[in-house]
């Protein structure tokens, strides 16, 4: 970008009055020269702390603190008042790789402002506020039980890698800019979907090398060999029994030696820490921290005392030569010059991005726009949507239909503002014709039915409240209050718990007495983002460190006449937004007759419900039925939902089910209880209005699954066993509930017959044809046209592979050519002869249609020949 190189040569020199005493702080030098005369006037011990992800400040150099652990998976993570878009899995329903590349731009320009306001407002560099994001997630959904799938583009290498290329280019900015907008981190590498129970102790050692090369790894070699992204995060398991962070094949050979990666290799937090706490590869810290080095791990990411500060004893024993080490801070350091965070703001011109730019309308409607293209359209039985705006009445029901956070995903921002799906619906009916009812929870098959109003202390009701602005409970007390509703406290959006409290460091204590009038059971019902200690009578019942709100129920029975005192301790923890949630009574179990009499009358059902990031995502403590640590041990819908949704159809209700979820549900009983079924996955702030806008027919939907939706979790192997055969769509053999690519419109297309100039092509040439697809309906609509490819005579290879997509966007009646051209370099699959990915002269079956469906999709065949020497 000319604008750049202008704007920083005009900087320089009217404004170069900073000190140059030394090469490394001449901008006019190379990052690499830059980075060379640096590491030459290092310590040892200053170079193990930069390689930390928290490298803490050089003085005597001029190097400040730096943390090298910010999130970006959908919008900046973590901070407040931000865009959040749709969770990425969303993204990829929309197979619009040119809108990714716009959002991941506006998300970069949001924390570059953020970051520089903070650095400008004396705020320390600390974790999340920083100018290297570790996004994106490109591992492969093989398998719709593990809870970070959400994270990812879904199970096909080919669209995983289209779009995680435009996530990274979005995110770093133009190539020929001086200074990179960002530093992105493809992760986690390589290799890793789940289960996240076994993470930090599984060894995958019978991955064969097809699934390796054809399945597993291709995204990651498209981002660092088509979008050069300057950092790859290694993951914790180990393959072929080496840790993936200490692995010389992975980072050396593969990554280094045949894709030729330049840059930083960062480690998952805490792996290094795991090959002697837990693959017992290594002794100790000292041995652990070598050995990361030699393979290639540049910087160790931990969340406290780093084994990588023990570099220099590592040193002296021998386990590890100075040299090496220089390597790897020689990276480090010109990571941190190509950012231009070591040189004056002035020119920066990524710094001087306004902080107006903050979730501007124009992120604003971008963050709509995606909301909008990821909605997928499942079943329409007698075309009950789109909805008519002038319906008499209409219910709203279900767990998720007024949440805010569960719209958010995970590894998340804060919005300004949020449209729930609720909201959304608001903006089409009157809202005097519409009733509304949570009608159930999303898991739990009992409602609480709260004893706050019989707690109280001091005379008064409720809990008493006492604040103190330190961690650990010492030193004056700041505020004391009574609450007397169920607490729900947050500093998210800069909420104090009470006047005067930090929003940082602070701690809490919340005492009050019940008294039982009968003997019963009464259950806890609570969850905290922080540390969270539960007392009765003196006595810790549970005590819990979390980064994030997980719900929790601890029953508790009591006996008539006794004093019970009640007891919560909480402080706020590292880097993390404050969160407490409490609350305590009777459960009782569901009966939804209350709620069939309550929508008497009413025909139209829209019941909004699935799943949340409260039960789906990393490593979390949730073990309700048919969830384990984040991810699940069974795909249907939970139970107290199936029979919600049941009941309303036994009422005779029209149910329109609108499921939100980061990943694939076995929803055979909903497609016999449901009229229409919509997958809204989780769709950041505007997902609402986009759900909204997709049910009142203001938006035609156009999403297209990124993931196979099993039929019930009997299809699935071995959440373990990373072999693919069987797996999702490339490899399945029997027919799933919605298949990979599949997708509802309000119109309807024609894919015509392809004209194909060529049935026989020479090796390393495209292969190019037209494909004529008309809209036959009476509504606008884009259809999504598919390329599938199958080597004819593999018998091993996968039954088809996508290869190539383009949205088509038609007026009704509208007719379009369109070309497709298949890069050469998609003819290439593993050969066991070869020992490497090749394209093999021979046969190959071209399929294209707008899904992975045999029905779906035509077909003609191709042949590779040899070029002639």
């Amino acid at each position: 970008m000319k604008i750049h190189r202008i704007l920083f040569i005009h900087l320089l020199l009217t404004a170069g009055v900073y000190a140059q005493d030394y090469p490394y702080q001449n901008p006019a030098l190379s990052p690499e020269e830059r980075a060379e005369d640096l590491v030459s006037r290092l310590t040892i011990e200053e170079k193990a702390t930069l390689m930390c992800d928290v490298s803490d400040a050089i003085p005597r150099l001029g190097i400040k603190k730096f943390n090298w652990w910010s999130e970006a998976l959908h919008g900046f993570a973590n901070t407040n008042d931000v865009t959040v878009f749709p969770e990425p899995v969303g993204m990829a329903a929309s197979f619009d790789d040119e809108l990714v590349y716009k959002i991941f731009d506006a998300t970069s320009d949001e924390v570059r402002a953020k970051y520089h306001q903070a650095m400008r407002n004396g705020e320390e560099n600390k974790r999340f506020m920083s100018l290297s994001v570790w996004t994106p997630n490109v591992n492969i959904f093989r398998d719709p039980r593990w809870g970070r799938g959400q994270e990812t583009y879904g199970e096909d290498p080919y669209l995983t890698s289209r779009m995680g290329v435009q996530v990274v280019k979005g995110l770093q900015g133009p190539e020929d800019a001086k200074y990179r907008k960002l530093l992105a981190c493809a992760k986690h590498y390589a290799v890793h979907s789940g289960p996240e129970w076994s993470r930090h102790e599984l060894n995958l050692n019978s991955i064969s090398q097809r699934d390796l090369w054809e399945t597993y790894l291709p995204a990651f070699k498209s981002l660092v060999q088509d979008a050069d992204v300057r950092q790859v995060m290694c993951a914790y398991q180990r393959l072929d029994d080496e840790p993936c962070c200490g692995s010389d094949r992975l980072l050396q050979q593969i990554l280094r030696d045949q894709w030729g990666f330049e840059h930083l290799v960062v480690s998952d937090c805490g792996a290094i820490q795991d090959f002697f706490t837990s693959h017992n590869v290594s002794s100790d810290a000292v041995h652990a921290a070598a050995k990361g080095v030699r393979a290639g791990t540049d910087v160790e990411c931990q969340w406290n005392n780093h084994n990588y500060k023990l570099l220099p004893e590592a040193v002296k024993r021998g386990l590890v030569q100075e040299e090496e080490i220089d390597i790897r801070v020689k990276r480090v350091l010109k990571g941190r010059f190509e950012l231009g965070e070591m040189d004056p703001d002035s020119i920066v011109p990524w710094a001087q991005i306004p902080v107006s730019v903050i979730n501007s309308e124009k992120h604003r409607q971008l963050a709509l726009e995606m909301a909008r293209k990821s909605m997928t359209l499942l079943q329409n039985k007698n075309k009950v949507l789109p909805l008519n705006k002038t319906l008499d009445k209409i219910a709203v029901l279900g767990p998720n239909a007024d949440d805010e956070p569960m719209l958010w995903g995970n590894y998340n921002g804060t919005p300004v503002r949020t449209i729930t799906i609720l909201d959304g619906i608001k903006s089409k009916v009157d809202e005097e014709r519409i009733v509304y009812d949570q009608a159930c929870d999303l898991v739990e098959d009992k409602v609480t039915e709260s004893y706050f109003s019989k707690i109280g202390i001091d005379g008064k009701k409720g809990f008493k409240a006492t604040y103190w602005n330190t961690p650990d409970y010492s030193g004056p007390v700041i505020a004391e209050t009574y609450i007397t509703n169920p607490l729900k406290l947050t500093t998210a959006g800069q909420h104090e718990f009470a006047s005067g409290v930090n929003l940082e460091g602070f701690s809490a204590s919340y005492v009050t007495d019940y008294t039982a009038d009968k003997d019963e059971e009464l259950a806890f019902k609570f969850g905290a983002t922080g540390h969270f200690e539960l007392f009765v009578n003196g006595k810790s019942l549970r005590q819990t460190n979390n980064w994030r709100t997980l719900p929790s129920t601890l029953p508790f029975p009591v006996e008539k006449g006794k004093t019970y005192n009640i007891e919560i301790k909480y402080a706020q923890l590292n880097n993390w937004e404050a969160n407490l949630e409490f609350n305590f009574g009777k459960e009782i179990p569901v009966d939804f007759t209350g709620l069939i009499a309550k929508l008497e009358g009413i025909e139209t059902v829209i019941f909004v419900g699935g799943l949340s990031t409260l039960l789906e995502g990393e490593e979390m403590p949730v073990n309700y039925p048919g969830f384990k640590g984040g991810d699940r041990t069974d795909i249907e819908l939970p139970a107290v939902q199936r029979n919600c949704l049941k009941a309303l159809k036994d009422a005779g209700k029209t149910v329109i089910f609108v499921n939100n979820s980061g990943s694939a549900i076995g929803l055979v009983p909903e497609t016999q209880t449901c009229d229409a079924i919509l997958q809204s996955w989780y769709g950041g702030e505007s997902g609402g209005q986009a759900v909204a806008d997709v049910l009142f027919g203001d938006y035609n939907p156009s999403g297209k699954l990124p993931i196979t939706f099993y039929r019930d979790t009997t299809q699935l192997a071995d959440f373990e066993d990373y072999a693919m055969d069987g797996r999702t769509y490339r490899y399945m053999k029997e027919d799933p509930l919605f298949k990979f690519g599949f997708g509802l419109s309000y119109t309807t297309f024609d894919i015509g017959e392809a004209s194909v100039p060529k049935t026989e092509i020479a090796k390393g040439q495209p292969l190019q044809f037209t494909v004529p697809v008309k809209n036959t309906g009476d509504r606008s609509g884009t259809e999504i046209l598919q390329i599938y490819l199958r080597k004819t005579d593999d018998a091993d290879g996968p039954i088809k592979t996508l290869k190539q997509f383009k949205r088509v966007k038609l007026k009704p009646g509208e007719q379009q050519q369109i070309t497709i051209e298949i890069a050469p370099e998609s003819f290439q699959f593993y050969s066991e002869e070869k020992l490497e990915m090749a394209a093999e002269p021979g046969k190959y079956q071209i399929f294209y249609g707008n899904s992975s469906d045999e029905a779906d999709l035509k077909t003609f065949s191709i042949n590779l020949k040899q070029l002639q020497s």
